[in-house]
């Protein structure tokens, strides 16, 4: 469900080319593609979205007013017994969860991206999520073939309240002159063995993302070190988003799959 039927057509375009490529690995069937695309429903109108639904997943901007308005809305429009799940990254699920009558069926299924590849989902259990609940996000979980892993409502949860400071370390690294955007990317790909470098990962998040994130981790834990990096402040006041709008720390244009370093830091 989305407000926008342009954004509705854009998705379904990416799913269908997203199972084309499954297609063309052989990992599924075009039968099976033909089965996926008829289980999807669109809709722009939220109160027809979820008139029967027993789960629902709301995957919107990382923005808490945003978020905290929906599940008002889904909190009247839904039935009693349905499931509400954020698939926020860093906002409190208790949080959410206050500005509902069903405190107990408020959960989090933060999802990795890129989605149809990444196994894992954090399972974030709200301070009053019931275990009942709980337990049924686990298994549907791994009905889908993901990997789910059961944490607490703390900012950042798990995955972003480590991965966000490193990703900050690495752009006072830069700003700081202490290396280059290539270097320092280099330096964590073929050290540490990450698949891909951390200016480079923040491009793909989106900078504001990724801004929004520490901030969340910077207000919740109340500590200095956790601060943004004025570098990425900047960067987001500039719009250079990363890979969204065309340029972060390294430059994007279409059909260019080689990573050039963005002219600011060359």
């Amino acid at each position: 469900m989305d407000v926008s039927a342009e954004a509705l057509q854009k998705a379904m375009t990416t799913i269908d080319k997203n199972l084309d490529k499954q297609v063309k690995k052989e990992t599924i069937s075009e039968q099976q593609k033909s089965a996926t695309l008829q289980n999807i429903t669109t809709y722009t109108n939220l109160k027809e979205a979820v008139a029967t639904a027993d789960l629902v997943v709301e995957a919107a901007s990382e923005n808490v007013d945003i978020k905290l308005n929906i599940f008002k809305e889904l909190d009247q429009l839904c039935l009693p017994h349905t499931i509400l799940a954020s698939n926020t990254s860093s906002i409190s699920l208790s949080k959410i969860a206050a500005v509902t009558k069903r405190e107990d069926k408020v959960i989090g299924m933060h999802f990795m991206n890129p989605v149809p590849l990444m196994k894992l989902v954090e399972v974030i259990n709200g301070k009053k999520t019931s275990k009942e609940v709980s337990d049924k996000i686990v298994e549907i979980s791994k009905k889908l073939n993901k990997i789910p892993v059961v944490v607490n409502d703390f900012p950042g949860f798990i995955a972003n309240r480590i991965l966000m400071p490193m990703i900050n370390e690495a752009i006072y690294s830069l700003h700081e002159g202490v290396s280059g955007v290539a270097e320092i990317d280099t330096i964590m790909k073929l050290g540490m063995a990450h698949p891909m470098g951390p200016l480079q990962l923040a491009d793909f998040i989106g900078l504001d993302v990724c801004l929004s994130i520490i901030n969340v981790l910077h207000e919740g834990f109340n500590n200095p070190k956790y601060a943004p990096c004025p570098l990425l402040v900047d960067m987001v006041k500039a719009r250079k988003l990363g890979v969204k709008s065309g340029e972060g720390f390294y430059q994007y244009s279409a059909g260019n799959k080689e990573l050039v370093v963005a002219k600011a830091f060359q």
